[in-house]
């Protein structure tokens, strides 16, 4: 680590509580895809923050609408109405799946995700919640609950309330375990930090169906799969699969934290006041900024660019270590001969940040929707000078 970048982590490290290894660059600015560090060093971001900067750093319509909104109301609680609430509000449930017209506004994935189990839970009139092996709902005590991912779990089991797992994929599986006390089942339509895992097409309509027989919702966490990443607005959609909950977060406020529960109509007629709440969800400055996010998407066509760069990715595949490409869009896994932490090391190396998982073999790319085929190429050419090619 350079000078400037390490005067940064250890200025950090002396009052922070560590919550994940960092990599060794300090980023102090960006603009679209392209990120600086303390010594003015440039990358090319191909994670986003986890897949957060959604229409690109700093771009200059979300600037403007969250500098003019902070000039105009920082911040007042749901506690009274907001009219950058309900512009907010309604272009998101136009954006939304048509039948998940009401919206409650949180403030990250696993926020959204507890919210979402609560919802549900009254709306049946039920307890039991069903998970997925491999799946990850976040690391709040609730939201670990639902995670059956490498050894989150295990690390605080006296936090985890029991809630079982089936298979990925396996509908039969989901079919043995539901039961007349199964409020919900809850999978995210692609697992991403598992590896970028996708079920087969008919999987997810089917699911609801059988689900919905036995009197059971549907949560798709979309946290990460929605607000556009995979070529249309949730996986909700792209796979015709009416489900009763989406929770989404990430992209939506594009590096600002927020997160959203869209439900039914019939789910939220069941929700009476005080039966949830937060204090910070639906802020004006958050609203204002995921305002400009759905603006943007419409605006530059970035649903269809998504879905095009996601076609153009898997031109990635032979391309030094990559093996084979997985995903949907712009949420894309690369399949590596090499570890995949050994491949995101080079890159960073080289200007260029990935993003691994949980499985050791894939490497996650989760770029702003605004990158083209020059990026990708780039990416393609570096691959390419990496040992590990395949034969």
């Amino acid at each position: 680590m350079s000078t400037m970048n390490l005067a940064v982590a250890v200025a950090e490290a002396q009052h922070s509580i560590p919550s994940c290894e960092q990599w060794p660059v300090a980023l102090v600015r960006g603009a679209g895809t392209t990120v600086w560090d303390a010594e003015g060093r440039e990358f090319l971001d191909l994670y986003g923050g986890h897949g957060t900067c959604l229409i690109g750093h700093a771009h200059p319509r979300w600037v403007s609408a969250v500098t003019q909104q902070a000039a105009r109301l920082g911040f007042y609680s749901n506690v009274t109405p907001s009219d950058a609430r309900a512009r907010f509000l309604e272009r998101l449930a136009c954006f939304a799946p048509r039948h998940l017209a009401r919206a409650f506004l949180c403030n990250s994935g696993a926020e959204a995700n507890e919210a979402a189990i609560k919802l549900a839970m009254r709306a049946t009139g039920r307890s039991g919640v069903l998970a997925m092996e491999g799946g990850f709902h976040g690391r709040t005590a609730g939201a670990l609950s639902l995670t059956h991912l490498g050894s989150y779990r295990g690390r605080f089991p006296a936090l985890v309330r029991p809630v079982p797992a089936v298979r990925f994929g396996d509908l039969e599986a989901v079919s043995t375990r539901l039961d007349s006390d199964t409020a919900a089942v809850i999978l995210e339509p692609i697992q991403s930090m598992a590896g970028v895992r996708v079920a087969d097409d008919e999987y997810y309509p089917e699911l609801v169906r059988r689900c919905h027989a036995n009197g059971t919702l549907v949560i798709f966490d979309e946290v990460q799969t929605g607000m556009g990443r995979l070529g249309a607005c949730f996986a909700a959609d792209l796979w015709s699969a009416f489900v009763d909950i989406v929770t989404t977060a990430k992209g939506l406020g594009n590096g600002f934290p927020m997160a959203a529960v869209l439900a039914t109509e019939a789910v939220a007629a069941t929700v009476a006041a005080g039966d949830h709440g937060t204090t910070f969800g639906g802020g004006p400055l958050a609203c204002a900024a995921g305002l400009a996010v759905l603006e943007v998407l419409e605006a530059e066509g970035l649903l269809a660019r998504a879905a095009a760069m996601g076609e153009y990715a898997k031109r990635l595949a032979g391309a030094g270590p990559v093996r084979a490409v997985r995903g949907r869009g712009l949420l894309v896994g690369l399949e590596t001969t090499v570890p995949a932490r050994e491949v995101a090391a080079l890159l960073l190396a080289r200007g260029i940040l990935t993003g691994t998982s949980s499985d050791p073999h894939v490497l996650r790319l989760l770029p702003p929707l605004t990158v083209g085929e020059a990026e990708l190429d780039r990416l393609a050419r570096t691959l390419s000078e990496m040992p590990g090619g395949v034969a």
